[in-house]
């Protein structure tokens, strides 16, 4: 090779030479391969908040399938009181002006298009918790004692009725609207990197294909990075296929250094290239720097047991959960947590409700519970934000002989932490859980909540030429902002 070249370096070609560093063998060819994609036509944001931030991790988790609200956040014992009749037999039929809020519930069908008109009791107790006096289904007793902590949102609505209802919770958009992106993306996007070593938007558990798809509008580099919790192979690929010896890999990676030099001498300005080669550089950090993360011995047995690894219902879970910690710990702004992900989702009860989310709150209630204990006590609950969702919730009336359908029209959210009040409830549906009738929120002002949290204005982060909805963007829900 001749560097002769290198002789008379202007500044900037200096900078491109100095600044490139570790990245893949096959850089040349994927480099090659990618040119006739294009490259992004906008200027990126700084990485800089619009406001003040009150936040700086969020930690999402999802229960796929959809929660009954009933049994879980919101209690609506009328529907005890008056289990068996159909609706038009009880005092409710005709207590809401159908035109206010376009309420059909006689006639308007569930999503698989049949009519739930007769009321199924609740499955599970309820008490109330903790100094805020909230009631929680007995199925959740360790969310329940961290109730004073809660945000409990009992109003949130949405309008796709199958479980493309997920596409719809994560990004705004429904499932064939294209390809938008999840909220981690816009937040990767809009605030960039607190640890170098690390990827800023994790995805933990399965994701359905609808959820996948956050690189396909903002670029590949904002997708979700999926991450086991497994020491051994935490991360796709990122073990080599054969042992090499340090110094076998010490000779590869200055050879790659000098060629990815020669690369930027030629092309300065290219921002393709540099952008490969910081994925690559990326990946480099995080093979050393993952399977740390995920590795739990020099946590103690309290807080092992604290997120439930000490049992089997609640180990793989509470796993996630303990991982999520240590991620946010270290400086990883978003973290996606799927429960349930696959098919329609583990927490859609048509039928055996009760045998459904029993086992399903058994599955996580302690890791969440141990996550907001976890958290608080180590004073990171003040600026990391916890979300507990899912797509839509569950009918009042009965399916077959022991279930619920989908539900739209009124489900609850909670979330936590990060600058938000504690102890309180925002919003509430009627008294059988049917629609939301109080401070209504479509699924976007959860999205906007947390952005204006983390200091993000999304209309700032909009696309030059690709403008969103004004719903896409919802607004944030500020009785519950502290």
């Amino acid at each position: 090779m001749n560097f002769g070249r290198h002789n008379h370096l202007h500044r900037r070609t200096f900078l491109a030479d100095v600044g490139m560093g570790f990245t893949g063998l096959a850089l040349g060819a994927m480099l090659h391969r990618e040119s006739q994609a294009g490259t992004h036509a906008w200027s990126p944001p700084t990485g800089e908040p619009h406001s003040v931030p009150k936040a700086k991790s969020v930690i999402w988790l999802f229960m796929n399938g959809g929660v009954s609200h009933m049994e879980s956040f919101d209690p609506k014992p009328k529907i005890t009181e008056y289990g068996g009749k159909t609706i038009a037999e009880t005092p409710f039929a005709d207590t809401q002006d159908p035109k206010k809020l376009a309420i059909e519930r006689l006639v308007v069908p569930d999503a698989n298009g049949g009519q739930r008109n007769v009321l199924y009791p609740l499955q599970v107790g309820f008490r109330k918790h903790g100094e805020s006096g909230i009631e929680v289904a007995d199925w959740f007793p360790h969310i329940a004692s961290h109730v004073d902590k809660l945000a409990v949102v009992r109003s949130m609505w949405t309008t796709d009725s199958n479980h493309g209802a997920q596409t719809q919770f994560h990004s705004g958009r429904h499932q064939n609207d294209g390809d938008f992106p999840n909220l981690g993306a816009w937040v990767h996007y809009g605030l960039g990197s607190l640890n170098d070593n690390l990827p800023q938007y994790i995805s933990m558990g399965n994701r359905e294909y609808w959820n996948k798809r956050d690189g396909h509008y903002l670029g590949p580099a904002h997708d979700a990075v999926p991450v086991r919790v497994d020491p051994e192979n935490p991360l796709d690929f990122s073990q080599p296929q054969r042992p090499f010896p340090e110094d076998a890999r010490a000779v590869g990676r200055n050879l790659i250094d000098r060629l990815n030099a020669l690369r930027g001498v030629e092309y300065p300005d290219d921002p393709a290239m540099a952008a490969r080669i910081a994925s690559y550089e990326l990946a480099f950090r995080m093979q050393r720097s993952i399977p740390e993360v995920v590795e739990f011995s020099k946590e103690t047995a309290e807080t092992q047991s604290l997120y439930g690894l000490d049992q089997e219902h609640s180990r793989d879970f509470g796993m996630q959960l303990l991982a999520a910690r240590r991620l946010v710990e270290r400086g990883v702004r978003f973290i996606q947590i799927q429960h349930g992900a696959g098919g329609a989702g583990k927490w859609d009860a048509h039928g055996g409700l009760k045998a459904n989310h029993s086992g399903n709150a058994l599955a996580v209630d302690q890791p969440i519970g141990g996550l907001l204990e976890d958290l608080d006590r180590r004073g990171m609950l003040d600026d990391t934000l916890v979300i507990f969702a899912t797509e839509f919730g569950r009918t009042p009336g009965t399916q077959g002989s022991d279930g619920r359908d989908h539900h739209i029209f009124g489900f609850t959210v909670w979330m936590a932490g990060g600058g938000l009040k504690q102890g309180i409830v925002h919003g509430a549906t009627d008294e059988i859980g049917f629609h939301a009738v109080e401070n209504r929120h479509y699924v976007t002002d959860i999205h906007a909540t947390i952005l204006h949290q983390l200091g993000l204005d999304s209309r700032k982060l909009e696309i030059p030429g690709r403008k969103r909805l004004d719903i896409d963007h919802g607004n944030p829900i500020h009785e519950i902002i502290a």
